[in-house]
C-alpha cells in the first residue's frame, strides 16, 4: 500500500494487522467446550476416500449446534450423551470442523487394540511391559 493509500484511508498512515481466519467459530477462542448429542449418523467422505465416517450432531453449551467426527474404533454415543469437543477439521468431510474427546464425560468407550502412538487423542493408558 503506497502513503497515498493510507492517507486516504483515514488511518493514520499506519497498516492494520490482518485478521486471524478461525475454523472452530462455534469455540469462540476456547481450546474446547462441552456438549449434547442430538444425533449420531455417518458420513461418506470426499471423492478419492471412501468410508462410512461416523460424525455426531451436537448443542454446545453456548446454545449453538454444530457437527463433530467422532474417531477411532468403536463407540458408545446415543442421543443425550455429554461429550467435550475441541477443534480440528477431517480433511476428507466438508464442513466438520470439530472432533470429540475420548474418555471424557460420556464418551469413553476403550479401543479394542492397544495404541503404541496418539495415545492422547484417544484416551488410552500407558502400557508398561514388567
Amino acid at each position: 500500500m503506497t502513503i497515498r493509500q493510507l492517507i486516504q484511508k483515514n488511518s493514520g498512515s499506519f497498516r492494520l494487522p490482518k485478521k486471524k481466519f478461525i475454523i472452530a467459530k462455534a469455540l469462540k477462542g476456547r481450546p474446547q467446550l462441552r456438549g449434547i448429542c442430538i444425533k449420531i449418523y455417518t458420513v461418506k467422505p470426499k471423492k478419492p476416500n471412501s468410508a462410512n465416517r461416523k460424525v455426531a450432531k451436537l448443542k454446545l453449551s453456548t446454545g449453538k449446534k454444530i457437527i463433530a467426527y467422532v474417531h477411532g474404533s468403536g463407540h458408545n454415543l446415543q442421543p443425550h450423551s455429554v461429550v467435550m469437543v475441541r477443534g480440528g477439521r477431517r480433511r476428507d468431510l466438508p464442513g466438520i470442523h470439530y472432533q470429540l474427546i475420548r474418555g471424557k464425560y460420556d464418551f469413553s468407550a476403550p479401543e479394542l487394540f492397544f495404541r503404541n502412538k496418539r495415545r492422547s487423542k484417544f484416551g488410552a493408558k500407558l502400557f508398561s511391559v514388567k
